[in-house]
Protein backbone atom coordinates (compact mmCIF):
# COMPACT_ATOMS: atom_id res chain seq x y z
CA UNK A 1 0.00 0.00 0.00
CA UNK A 2 1.50 3.31 -1.02
CA UNK A 3 0.75 6.42 0.98
CA UNK A 4 -1.74 8.28 -1.22
CA UNK A 5 -1.68 11.28 1.10
CA UNK A 6 1.34 11.92 3.27
CA UNK A 7 1.07 12.69 6.93
CA UNK A 8 2.43 16.18 6.36
CA UNK A 9 -0.22 16.94 3.75
CA UNK A 10 -3.10 15.37 5.66
CA UNK A 11 -2.34 17.16 8.90
CA UNK A 12 -0.75 20.39 7.72
CA UNK A 13 -3.84 22.45 8.57
CA UNK A 14 -3.75 21.33 12.20
CA UNK A 15 -0.72 23.48 12.90
CA UNK A 16 -2.65 26.47 11.54
CA UNK A 17 -5.50 26.17 14.00
CA UNK A 18 -7.52 23.37 12.40
CA UNK A 19 -8.47 25.01 9.13
CA UNK A 20 -11.45 23.75 7.14
CA UNK A 21 -11.15 20.28 5.56
CA UNK A 22 -9.99 20.02 1.98
CA UNK A 23 -13.49 19.42 0.54
CA UNK A 24 -17.00 18.53 1.58
CA UNK A 25 -19.08 15.55 0.50
CA UNK A 26 -22.79 14.81 0.34
CA UNK A 27 -22.30 11.06 0.71
CA UNK A 28 -23.72 9.03 3.58
CA UNK A 29 -21.52 9.13 6.68
CA UNK A 30 -18.68 6.65 6.96
CA UNK A 31 -19.17 4.24 9.88
CA UNK A 32 -16.24 3.39 12.10
CA UNK A 33 -16.94 0.55 14.51
CA UNK A 34 -14.68 0.79 17.55
CA UNK A 35 -13.41 3.83 19.44
CA UNK A 36 -9.85 2.74 20.16
CA UNK A 37 -6.67 4.28 18.69
CA UNK A 38 -7.14 2.73 15.23
CA UNK A 39 -10.76 3.82 14.96
CA UNK A 40 -10.13 7.34 16.23
CA UNK A 41 -7.16 7.81 13.91
CA UNK A 42 -9.28 6.66 10.97
CA UNK A 43 -12.02 9.09 12.00
CA UNK A 44 -9.60 12.01 12.22
CA UNK A 45 -7.98 11.25 8.87
CA UNK A 46 -11.31 10.99 7.06
CA UNK A 47 -12.79 14.06 8.73
CA UNK A 48 -9.74 16.09 7.72
CA UNK A 49 -10.41 14.98 4.14
CA UNK A 50 -13.94 16.36 4.39
CA UNK A 51 -15.95 13.18 4.95
CA UNK A 52 -18.83 12.85 7.39
CA UNK A 53 -17.82 10.26 10.01
CA UNK A 54 -19.63 8.51 12.84
CA UNK A 55 -17.77 6.36 15.37
CA UNK A 56 -19.76 3.63 17.15
CA UNK A 57 -18.47 2.31 20.47
CA UNK A 58 -20.26 -0.18 22.71
CA UNK A 59 -18.61 1.06 25.92
CA UNK A 60 -19.74 4.24 27.73
CA UNK A 61 -16.58 6.06 26.62
CA UNK A 62 -13.96 5.66 23.92
CA UNK A 63 -10.24 4.91 24.33
CA UNK A 64 -10.53 2.80 27.48
CA UNK A 65 -7.65 0.46 26.72
CA UNK A 66 -5.63 3.45 25.49
CA UNK A 67 -6.09 5.05 28.92
CA UNK A 68 -5.15 1.80 30.66
CA UNK A 69 -1.97 1.60 28.57
CA UNK A 70 -1.06 5.08 29.74
CA UNK A 71 -1.27 4.36 33.46
CA UNK A 72 2.40 3.41 33.61
CA UNK A 73 3.53 5.94 30.99
CA UNK A 74 2.04 5.99 27.51
CA UNK A 75 4.54 4.33 25.16
CA UNK A 76 3.48 5.74 21.78
CA UNK A 77 6.20 4.36 19.53
CA UNK A 78 9.95 3.67 19.39
CA UNK A 79 12.85 5.70 18.05
CA UNK A 80 14.99 2.87 16.66
CA UNK A 81 16.02 2.58 13.04
CA UNK A 82 12.92 1.90 10.92
CA UNK A 83 14.35 -1.30 9.41
CA UNK A 84 14.90 -2.73 12.88
CA UNK A 85 11.53 -1.38 13.94
CA UNK A 86 9.77 -3.24 11.14
CA UNK A 87 11.54 -6.48 12.02
CA UNK A 88 9.71 -6.47 15.37
CA UNK A 89 6.55 -7.54 13.57
CA UNK A 90 8.07 -10.86 12.50
CA UNK A 91 6.20 -12.64 9.69
CA UNK A 92 3.61 -9.82 9.53
CA UNK A 93 6.26 -7.34 8.39
CA UNK A 94 5.51 -8.14 4.75
CA UNK A 95 1.96 -6.81 5.16
CA UNK A 96 2.56 -4.15 7.76
CA UNK A 97 5.60 -2.46 6.22
CA UNK A 98 3.71 -0.25 3.73
CA UNK A 99 1.16 0.57 6.44
CA UNK A 100 3.85 1.63 8.93
CA UNK A 101 5.78 3.55 6.30
CA UNK A 102 2.61 5.50 5.37
CA UNK A 103 2.37 6.74 8.97
CA UNK A 104 5.78 6.06 10.56
CA UNK A 105 7.06 6.70 14.10
CA UNK A 106 8.13 10.26 13.35
CA UNK A 107 4.59 10.99 12.11
CA UNK A 108 3.15 9.65 15.36
CA UNK A 109 5.45 11.98 17.29
CA UNK A 110 4.44 14.95 15.14
CA UNK A 111 0.77 14.07 15.57
CA UNK A 112 1.13 13.93 19.37
CA UNK A 113 3.12 17.18 19.41
CA UNK A 114 0.36 18.85 17.38
CA UNK A 115 -2.13 17.77 20.04
CA UNK A 116 -0.03 19.47 22.70
CA UNK A 117 1.34 16.17 24.02
CA UNK A 118 5.01 16.88 23.34
CA UNK A 119 7.05 13.70 23.23
CA UNK A 120 10.52 12.63 24.35
CA UNK A 121 12.73 9.59 23.82
CA UNK A 122 13.51 7.61 26.94
CA UNK A 123 16.80 5.88 27.70
CA UNK A 124 15.42 2.65 26.18
CA UNK A 125 14.58 4.39 22.91
CA UNK A 126 10.87 4.31 23.67
CA UNK A 127 8.82 7.42 22.91
CA UNK A 128 6.49 8.90 25.53
CA UNK A 129 4.48 12.10 26.00
CA UNK A 130 6.26 14.32 28.51
CA UNK A 131 3.16 14.16 30.72
CA UNK A 132 3.63 10.35 30.83
CA UNK A 133 -0.15 9.97 30.73
CA UNK A 134 -2.75 9.09 28.13
CA UNK A 135 -5.59 11.22 29.49
CA UNK A 136 -4.32 14.68 28.39
CA UNK A 137 -3.63 13.38 24.88
CA UNK A 138 -7.02 11.66 24.64
CA UNK A 139 -8.84 14.81 25.82
CA UNK A 140 -7.07 16.91 23.19
CA UNK A 141 -7.75 14.26 20.54
CA UNK A 142 -11.46 14.16 21.31
CA UNK A 143 -11.52 17.95 21.21
CA UNK A 144 -10.02 17.87 17.75
CA UNK A 145 -12.56 15.29 16.59
CA UNK A 146 -15.41 17.46 17.90
CA UNK A 147 -13.98 20.44 15.99
CA UNK A 148 -13.99 18.26 12.86
CA UNK A 149 -17.67 17.34 13.48
CA UNK A 150 -16.94 13.67 14.04
CA UNK A 151 -19.94 12.12 15.76
CA UNK A 152 -19.17 9.58 18.48
CA UNK A 153 -22.03 7.34 19.57
CA UNK A 154 -21.21 5.29 22.66
CA UNK A 155 -23.19 2.46 24.25
CA UNK A 156 -23.91 1.21 20.73
CA UNK A 157 -22.95 -2.37 19.88
CA UNK A 158 -22.26 -3.70 16.40
CA UNK A 159 -23.91 -7.06 15.67
CA UNK A 160 -22.93 -7.76 12.09
CA UNK A 161 -25.03 -7.37 8.94
CA UNK A 162 -28.53 -8.31 7.90
CA UNK A 163 -29.39 -10.33 4.78
CA UNK A 164 -29.30 -7.22 2.60
CA UNK A 165 -25.85 -6.14 3.86
CA UNK A 166 -26.99 -3.34 6.17
CA UNK A 167 -25.02 -2.79 9.35
CA UNK A 168 -26.84 -3.97 12.47
CA UNK A 169 -26.34 -1.95 15.64
CA UNK A 170 -28.01 -2.14 19.04
CA UNK A 171 -28.15 0.69 21.56
CA UNK A 172 -28.09 0.23 25.32
CA UNK A 173 -31.64 1.64 25.38
CA UNK A 174 -32.75 -1.36 23.34
CA UNK A 175 -33.05 0.33 19.96
CA UNK A 176 -32.11 -1.65 16.87
CA UNK A 177 -30.41 0.38 14.15
CA UNK A 178 -29.79 -0.50 10.52
CA UNK A 179 -27.27 1.54 8.54
CA UNK A 180 -26.02 1.71 4.98
CA UNK A 181 -22.89 3.83 5.33
CA UNK A 182 -20.77 4.94 2.42
CA UNK A 183 -18.02 2.67 3.80
CA UNK A 184 -17.27 0.87 7.05
CA UNK A 185 -14.03 0.54 8.99
CA UNK A 186 -13.99 -2.21 11.61
CA UNK A 187 -11.54 -1.45 14.42
CA UNK A 188 -12.83 -3.50 17.33
CA UNK A 189 -9.50 -4.56 18.86
CA UNK A 190 -8.42 -8.02 19.92
CA UNK A 191 -9.74 -10.03 22.86
CA UNK A 192 -7.59 -9.00 25.82
CA UNK A 193 -8.97 -6.94 28.69
CA UNK A 194 -12.61 -7.53 27.65
CA UNK A 195 -13.89 -5.30 30.44
CA UNK A 196 -12.34 -2.39 28.52
CA UNK A 197 -14.32 -3.20 25.40
CA UNK A 198 -12.43 -5.73 23.24
CA UNK A 199 -13.75 -9.26 23.61
CA UNK A 200 -13.32 -10.79 20.15
CA UNK A 201 -17.08 -11.17 19.62
CA UNK A 202 -16.59 -9.75 16.12
CA UNK A 203 -15.28 -13.11 14.93
CA UNK A 204 -18.71 -14.69 14.36
CA UNK A 205 -20.15 -12.10 11.92
CA UNK A 206 -16.91 -12.02 9.93
CA UNK A 207 -16.67 -15.80 9.72
CA UNK A 208 -20.29 -15.81 8.56
CA UNK A 209 -19.09 -13.71 5.60
CA UNK A 210 -16.46 -16.37 4.85
CA UNK A 211 -13.58 -14.38 6.32
CA UNK A 212 -10.75 -16.48 7.78
CA UNK A 213 -9.98 -15.47 11.36
CA UNK A 214 -6.92 -17.01 13.01
CA UNK A 215 -7.46 -18.12 16.60
CA UNK A 216 -7.02 -15.28 19.08
CA UNK A 217 -4.27 -16.06 21.58
CA UNK A 218 -2.69 -14.16 24.48
CA UNK A 219 0.33 -12.05 23.49
CA UNK A 220 2.60 -9.90 25.63
CA UNK A 221 1.51 -11.91 28.62
CA UNK A 222 2.93 -13.71 31.62
CA UNK A 223 3.79 -17.41 31.57
CA UNK A 224 3.56 -20.21 34.09
CA UNK A 225 6.65 -21.72 35.72
CA UNK A 226 6.18 -24.20 38.61
CA UNK A 227 8.41 -22.49 41.17
CA UNK A 228 9.22 -24.11 44.47
CA UNK A 229 7.26 -22.59 47.40
CA UNK A 230 10.27 -20.55 48.57
CA UNK A 231 10.66 -18.78 45.22
CA UNK A 232 6.93 -18.14 44.70
CA UNK A 233 6.33 -16.87 48.24
CA UNK A 234 9.58 -15.03 48.94
CA UNK A 235 10.22 -13.40 45.55
CA UNK A 236 6.81 -12.75 43.94
CA UNK A 237 6.96 -9.22 42.53
CA UNK A 238 10.78 -9.14 42.47
CA UNK A 239 12.50 -8.11 39.22
CA UNK A 240 15.26 -9.94 37.42
CA UNK A 241 17.33 -7.13 35.93
CA UNK A 242 19.78 -6.95 33.02
CA UNK A 243 19.56 -10.65 32.18
CA UNK A 244 19.59 -12.40 28.83
CA UNK A 245 16.43 -14.42 28.23
CA UNK A 246 16.32 -16.92 25.39
CA UNK A 247 13.93 -19.39 23.80
CA UNK A 248 14.96 -21.78 21.06
CA UNK A 249 18.13 -19.80 20.32
CA UNK A 250 16.40 -16.41 20.16
CA UNK A 251 17.74 -14.12 22.90
CA UNK A 252 16.45 -10.86 24.39
CA UNK A 253 18.29 -8.75 26.92
CA UNK A 254 16.04 -7.03 29.42
CA UNK A 255 14.07 -7.44 32.61
CA UNK A 256 11.30 -9.64 33.92
CA UNK A 257 9.36 -10.02 37.14
CA UNK A 258 8.80 -13.18 39.13
CA UNK A 259 5.16 -13.86 39.96
CA UNK A 260 3.67 -16.45 42.29
CA UNK A 261 2.82 -18.63 39.32
CA UNK A 262 5.58 -17.79 36.85
CA UNK A 263 7.20 -14.84 35.11
CA UNK A 264 6.22 -11.72 33.15
CA UNK A 265 7.71 -8.43 31.97
CA UNK A 266 9.21 -6.78 28.91
CA UNK A 267 11.74 -9.46 27.98
CA UNK A 268 9.13 -12.20 28.37
CA UNK A 269 6.61 -10.26 26.29
CA UNK A 270 9.18 -10.00 23.51
CA UNK A 271 9.53 -13.79 23.56
CA UNK A 272 5.85 -14.56 24.01
CA UNK A 273 5.25 -15.72 20.43
CA UNK A 274 8.10 -18.22 20.62
CA UNK A 275 7.06 -19.43 24.06
CA UNK A 276 3.48 -19.79 22.89
CA UNK A 277 4.51 -21.74 19.78
CA UNK A 278 6.69 -24.16 21.75
CA UNK A 279 3.95 -24.78 24.31
CA UNK A 280 1.49 -25.49 21.49
CA UNK A 281 3.87 -27.89 19.75
CA UNK A 282 5.51 -29.63 22.69
CA UNK A 283 3.26 -29.03 25.69
CA UNK A 284 5.87 -26.83 27.34
CA UNK A 285 8.68 -24.45 26.45
CA UNK A 286 12.24 -24.05 27.67
CA UNK A 287 13.25 -20.60 28.92
CA UNK A 288 16.97 -20.06 29.48
CA UNK A 289 18.51 -17.22 31.50
CA UNK A 290 21.98 -15.78 31.44
CA UNK A 291 22.14 -14.03 34.81
CA UNK A 292 25.39 -12.18 33.99
CA UNK A 293 25.46 -11.54 30.24
CA UNK A 294 28.36 -9.08 30.57
CA UNK A 295 30.69 -11.71 32.03
CA UNK A 296 32.08 -14.71 30.18
CA UNK A 297 32.14 -18.22 31.59
CA UNK A 298 35.89 -17.93 32.26
CA UNK A 299 35.47 -14.54 33.96
CA UNK A 300 32.95 -16.05 36.34
CA UNK A 301 35.21 -19.02 37.09
CA UNK A 302 38.08 -16.68 37.91
CA UNK A 303 35.94 -14.51 40.17
CA UNK A 304 34.54 -17.52 42.01
CA UNK A 305 38.03 -18.93 42.53
CA UNK A 306 39.05 -15.76 44.38
CA UNK A 307 36.41 -16.25 47.08
CA UNK A 308 37.31 -18.75 49.77
CA UNK A 309 35.41 -22.03 49.75
CA UNK A 310 34.87 -21.72 53.50
CA UNK A 311 32.19 -19.17 52.76
CA UNK A 312 28.67 -20.33 51.96
CA UNK A 313 27.77 -20.77 48.33
CA UNK A 314 25.21 -17.98 48.71
CA UNK A 315 27.93 -15.57 49.84
CA UNK A 316 30.25 -16.67 47.06
CA UNK A 317 27.55 -16.00 44.47
CA UNK A 318 26.83 -12.61 45.98
CA UNK A 319 30.47 -11.50 46.28
CA UNK A 320 32.03 -13.06 43.21
CA UNK A 321 29.20 -12.99 40.67
CA UNK A 322 27.35 -9.97 42.13
CA UNK A 323 24.06 -11.83 41.89
CA UNK A 324 20.90 -10.48 43.45
CA UNK A 325 19.14 -12.47 46.21
CA UNK A 326 16.59 -13.66 43.63
CA UNK A 327 19.26 -14.78 41.17
CA UNK A 328 21.08 -16.60 43.98
CA UNK A 329 17.87 -18.36 44.99
CA UNK A 330 17.28 -19.50 41.41
CA UNK A 331 20.79 -20.97 41.16
CA UNK A 332 20.46 -22.71 44.52
CA UNK A 333 17.06 -24.14 43.56
CA UNK A 334 18.64 -25.78 40.51
CA UNK A 335 21.44 -27.21 42.61
CA UNK A 336 18.94 -28.54 45.15
CA UNK A 337 16.90 -30.25 42.44
CA UNK A 338 19.91 -32.10 41.05
CA UNK A 339 22.83 -32.10 43.53
CA UNK A 340 26.14 -31.62 41.77
CA UNK A 341 29.76 -31.02 42.62
CA UNK A 342 29.27 -27.25 42.97
CA UNK A 343 32.57 -26.74 41.20
CA UNK A 344 33.42 -23.32 39.82
CA UNK A 345 32.80 -24.66 36.34
CA UNK A 346 29.39 -26.07 37.30
CA UNK A 347 28.30 -22.88 39.03
CA UNK A 348 29.50 -20.71 36.16
CA UNK A 349 27.50 -22.86 33.75
CA UNK A 350 24.36 -22.37 35.81
CA UNK A 351 24.82 -18.59 36.00
CA UNK A 352 25.26 -18.43 32.23
CA UNK A 353 22.63 -21.01 31.31
CA UNK A 354 19.84 -21.43 33.85
CA UNK A 355 16.83 -23.18 32.30
CA UNK A 356 13.20 -23.46 33.36
CA UNK A 357 10.18 -25.32 32.05
CA UNK A 358 7.38 -23.00 30.99
CA UNK A 359 4.11 -24.86 31.13
CA UNK A 360 1.48 -22.35 30.04
CA UNK A 361 0.48 -18.74 29.52
CA UNK A 362 -1.77 -16.37 31.40
CA UNK A 363 -5.41 -16.28 30.24
CA UNK A 364 -6.17 -14.10 27.24
CA UNK A 365 -8.23 -11.67 29.32
CA UNK A 366 -5.08 -10.79 31.30
CA UNK A 367 -2.80 -10.36 28.30
CA UNK A 368 -1.68 -6.94 27.13
CA UNK A 369 -2.63 -7.80 23.56
CA UNK A 370 -3.68 -10.69 21.39
CA UNK A 371 -2.18 -12.53 18.45
CA UNK A 372 -4.31 -13.87 15.65
CA UNK A 373 -7.24 -12.17 13.94
CA UNK A 374 -8.27 -11.40 10.39
CA UNK A 375 -5.76 -12.97 8.03
CA UNK A 376 -4.22 -10.56 5.54
CA UNK A 377 -5.08 -12.93 2.69
CA UNK A 378 -8.72 -11.92 3.28
CA UNK A 379 -7.84 -8.31 2.41
CA UNK A 380 -6.71 -6.50 -0.69
CA UNK A 381 -3.68 -4.23 -0.46
CA UNK A 382 -5.97 -1.42 0.70
CA UNK A 383 -7.16 -3.29 3.83
CA UNK A 384 -10.59 -3.91 2.27
CA UNK A 385 -12.28 -7.28 2.69
CA UNK A 386 -12.23 -9.29 -0.51
CA UNK A 387 -15.51 -10.88 0.57
CA UNK A 388 -17.38 -7.58 0.85
CA UNK A 389 -16.56 -4.31 -0.90
CA UNK A 390 -16.54 -1.19 1.25
CA UNK A 391 -15.59 -2.93 4.51
CA UNK A 392 -12.09 -2.20 5.80
CA UNK A 393 -10.18 -3.61 8.80
CA UNK A 394 -7.75 -1.79 11.09
CA UNK A 395 -5.93 -2.21 14.38
CA UNK A 396 -5.58 -5.27 16.54
CA UNK A 397 -8.29 -7.15 14.63
CA UNK A 398 -5.59 -7.83 12.05
CA UNK A 399 -3.48 -10.98 12.37
CA UNK A 400 -0.21 -9.51 13.62
CA UNK A 401 1.80 -9.83 16.80
CA UNK A 402 4.32 -7.39 18.22
CA UNK A 403 6.12 -6.87 21.51
CA UNK A 404 5.51 -3.95 23.81
CA UNK A 405 7.81 -0.98 23.38
CA UNK A 406 5.64 1.20 21.16
CA UNK A 407 5.12 -1.34 18.37
CA UNK A 408 1.54 -2.20 19.35
CA UNK A 409 0.22 1.34 19.41
CA UNK A 410 2.23 2.34 16.35
CA UNK A 411 0.63 -0.41 14.24
CA UNK A 412 -2.85 0.50 15.48
CA UNK A 413 -2.42 4.18 14.63
CA UNK A 414 -0.76 3.42 11.28
CA UNK A 415 -3.43 0.94 10.23
CA UNK A 416 -6.19 3.37 11.19
CA UNK A 417 -4.54 6.03 9.05
CA UNK A 418 -4.02 3.67 6.11
CA UNK A 419 -7.56 2.27 6.28
CA UNK A 420 -8.92 5.81 6.18
CA UNK A 421 -6.75 6.67 3.19
CA UNK A 422 -8.00 3.54 1.45
CA UNK A 423 -11.63 4.46 2.13
CA UNK A 424 -11.06 7.93 0.71
CA UNK A 425 -9.46 6.53 -2.44
CA UNK A 426 -12.11 3.86 -2.88
CA UNK A 427 -14.99 6.33 -2.55
CA UNK A 428 -13.38 8.86 -4.83
CA UNK A 429 -12.74 6.23 -7.49
CA UNK A 430 -16.31 4.99 -7.20
CA UNK A 431 -17.82 8.43 -7.73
Amino acid sequence: MSAQLSYSAAFADIRQGLAMPQFQTARSPIAIIGGGPAGLMAAETLALAGFSVTVYERMPTVGRKFLMAGRGGLNLTHSENLEHFLDRYGPARRWLEPIIRAFPPNAVRQWADDLGAETFVGSSGRVFPKAMKASPLLRAWLGRLRALNVEIRTRTEWRGWDESGALLLHSQEGDSIKLRPAATILALGGASWPRLGSDGSWRAPLEHLGVTVSALEPANCGFTIPWCPYISERFAGTPLKTCMFSVDGHAIRGEAIITRTGIEGGAIYALSARLRDQIRQKGQARLTLDLRPDLSHSDLQMRLSRVGRKQSLSNRLRKAAKLSPLAIALVLEHLNKAPRTSSHDEISNLIKCLSFDVTGSQPIDRAISTAGGVSFRNLDDQLMLRASAGIFIAGEMLDWDAPTGGYLLQACLSSGFSAAQAVKNWLNNAS
